[in-house]
């Protein structure tokens, strides 16, 4: 005797991502591409009806959040997943850059977005030095071993040479911009220049695509019985034991710094 069932309707399922803190490459920033990028090849190999980009940073290492951006659509275009980013409190600057990697990006009315621009932050010690009696001695191989150095006096030639390499990093920021929104961008001339948009203000100039919130929209999107799955950063064994509490520490201060940034 054969027992025939009927059919069960399969439930949509979209994989959550959630993306949160600053980006960086130097071991304390929250974010980078070697430990989120576990969560988000978990994501796509259960193949899901799409990939939801859960977004809250204020930023940090261009070429960290270009990995990211790369790995996402490398993940998209070959399994044929769409992509959707949420951002929450804010997507500037490097979170912007991942935020694009989506297919399209919603926001809350008060969600903080673009910043887009590379900046680089230093300090000047030569003239404390000089102040306490004391001698700095270096020796190099290289006349461009001591690049900004922050113990010498500034060098036209040395800042010279750092602002080509920010205009590089901000050329390849506005060609990833550029080629992810297409002409939803709109003729701002600010938009490039490190400013920011809010809510729907982000929505004129086309740096999103909407206002709305994650579950309703994927809802929308994908039917009212829509399966979330969630993922996100695993903090290493030792860091759950509280190892490393001092670098963790400087981190969160540094990460409040950039957070602040924007008001938050």
């Amino acid at each position: 005797m054969v027992i025939r069932l009927p059919l069960l309707s399969r439930r949509p399922v979209v994989a959550v991502v959630r993306m949160t803190g600053m980006i960086g490459g130097g071991g304390r920033a929250t974010l980078d591409d070697r430990s989120i990028a576990p969560a988000i090849e978990r994501a796509f190999a259960r193949k899901p009806d799409a990939v939801a980009l859960e977004i809250n940073s204020p930023g940090g290492s261009p070429v960290q959040s270009s990995l990211i951006g790369a790995r996402i659509r490398r993940l998209a275009d070959e399994k044929k997943i769409p992509v959707h980013a949420f951002v929450e409190d804010v997507a500037a600057s490097g979170g912007y850059w991942i935020a694009a990697a989506a297919d399209d990006i919603w926001a809350d009315t008060g969600s903080i977005v673009g910043s887009i621009g590379v900046i680089s932050a230093s300090f000047g010690a030569h003239v404390f030095l000089t102040r306490q009696g004391l001698e700095r001695r270096i020796y190099t191989a290289g006349k461009s071993k001591t690049l900004l150095d922050p113990f010498e006096p500034e060098k036209p030639e040395d800042v010279a040479r750092i602002r080509r390499l920010l205009d590089q990093l901000h050329g390849s920021f506005i060609d990833h911009v550029k080629t992810r929104r297409g002409d939803r961008l709109a003729d701002e001339p600010d938009l490039y220049t490190g400013e920011i948009w809010v809510g729907q203000a982000a929505r004129e100039v086309g740096l999103i695509d909407g206002v709305a919130h994650l579950q309703p929209k994927l809802q929308e999107l994908y039917g009212e019985k829509v399966r979330l799955r969630r993922y996100s950063v695993r903090r290493p064994f030792f860091a759950r034991l509280g190892a490393g509490a001092v670098d963790q520490a400087i981190g969160g201060l540094e990460e409040r710094a950039a957070y602040a940034r924007f008001g938050l």
